[in-house]
């Protein structure tokens, strides 16, 4: 399980998150949703201690991140794949070696390593790229690749970073079909960050909304969907009276 607890975060004056709690459950999907800004992906950055919070605690199946050395923070790591907004390919490697570089650096050997390529290419419906440069492929195509990366490392869980921006809808809907089917077949644990509510609904076994510092809302979809607060109401209704109240109170000095 992954558990935040009462986890605040600041930039300068800028308050991020303001004593956030939250459990994620193993085995299911849950989906963090809410506006731009509101800290959706700093949040995630702190499971795998790229940031560290200032008061409170992120833990991971009973580990507290922020007190781990650097050999347990790497061991922690090695269990949690990480799928990046714009996927953060190396350019100038090709796409077997951009999935061979974690495997390499497990020590694994390279018969291990290169069926777990053809795997996890396959998986994403990618077979036969692994001699192909990221600037070959379609921007759809680099974040299947960038999946591919997380889940030849064959992790226990998965965050997925905004896996469906500056996507058209049709590859938006190939993106949430791969992460359904990557939590069937490997029974990975994902936290998706996002604030495409068609792909939340897709692939969510719960969803989460952060709204100033804290979670306004959990529940299952169908709870979500029926919601009566008022502000995650008109959030995945995309209805624009919040948005105004929401751009007024960052023109006050508010922010979000």
């Amino acid at each position: 399980m992954i558990r935040f607890e009462s986890v605040h975060k600041a930039f300068g004056n800028k308050v991020v998150l303001d004593g956030l709690s939250l459990d994620v459950p193993e085995g299911g999907t849950t989906v963090l949703i809410g506006f731009s800004g509101s800290g959706k992906s700093v949040l995630i950055k702190h499971v795998v201690g790229l940031l560290t919070p200032d008061a409170g605690s992120v833990s991971v199946d009973g580990q507290v991140v922020h007190e781990l050395d650097w050999a347990g923070l790497n061991e922690l790591r090695s269990g949690i794949g990480y799928v990046f907004q714009f996927a953060a390919l190396f350019d100038s490697m090709t796409i077997g070696d951009n999935l061979r570089l974690g495997l390499a650096r497990r020590g694994l050997d390279e018969d291990d390593i290169r069926e777990r390529v053809t795997q996890s290419l396959r998986l994403v419906g990618l077979s036969g790229t692994e001699e192909r440069f990221p600037a070959e492929l379609s921007g759809g195509m680099r974040k299947r690749v960038g999946v591919a990366r997380a889940i030849a490392l064959r992790p226990r869980y998965i965050l997925y970073d905004e896996p469906t921006t500056g996507l058209d809808p049709v590859t938006s809907a190939v993106i949430d079909q791969l992460m359904v089917r990557v939590r069937g077949e490997l029974g990975t644990t994902a936290i998706v960050v996002t604030h495409d509510m068609r792909s939340a609904y897709t692939v969510g076994d719960r969803i989460a909304m952060l709204y100033e510092g804290r979670i306004r809302q959990v529940g299952t979809v169908q709870e979500i969907q029926e919601t009566e607060d008022p502000v995650v109401r008109q959030f995945i209704e995309g209805r624009p009276d919040l948005a105004g109240t929401l751009d007024a109170k960052a023109l006050s000095g508010g922010g979000v």
